[in-house]
């Protein structure tokens, strides 16, 4: 099943619905204000809190944590050692782990696990304008969980690529 997310979720303040492919509202991500860390908060069509994405605040590198009913199911971390694409590191608290790679930058990457795909992200399933699909390939893939690692996977993306920029414009300045 095919979920169509709104690359510009991450402002924090602002909701957002999430759709399937058909066009129905299917989650909706709350972004959280006045909060020390960025926070978001992603609800099914009642507004019940499925999973919450919180950034660490204290971690050697950016990290996320999933939380499900207030206990941590899961933590994103991007994998220090990168070559040609982008890689991330899902650990859930069974220890398994799963990996995501591709291109982030251009919301073309895979969850997997042992190899095996999990969820597709793609810009090109649909044809709105500044939006990604997110394709749950697997039926026993929780779709909430593929949608939040997803989200975080992109909004630590960003932010890092936000602070090299600011860097970059320090260092130009000078």
């Amino acid at each position: 099943m095919k979920f169509l997310v709104r690359d510009r979720i991450f402002d924090i303040g602002e909701d957002y619905w999430i759709e399937d492919e058909h066009g129905q509202k299917a989650y909706l991500v709350d972004g959280k204000v006045l909060r020390i860390r960025d926070t978001l908060e992603l609800k099914d069509l009642d507004h019940r809190v499925l999973i919450t994405l919180k950034e660490k605040l204290i971690a050697i590198s950016d990290t996320m944590t999933l939380k499900r009913d207030g206990e941590e199911i899961a933590t994103v971390r991007k994998k220090k050692l990168t070559v040609l694409h982008d890689h991330y590191r899902v650990k859930l608290v069974d220890g398994t782990e799963l990996e995501v790679s591709g291109n982030i930058l251009d919301r073309e990457f895979a969850v997997e696990y042992e190899n095996e795909l999990l969820a597709d992200i793609s810009k090109k399933w649909f044809s709105v304008r500044d939006a990604y699909a997110v394709n749950v390939v697997r039926e026993d893939s929780d779709p909430a969980l593929m949608i939040a690692i997803a989200v975080s996977v992109i909004h630590m993306h960003e932010k890092e690529h936000e602070k090299h920029e600011k860097h970059e414009k320090e260092h130009d300045g000078h």
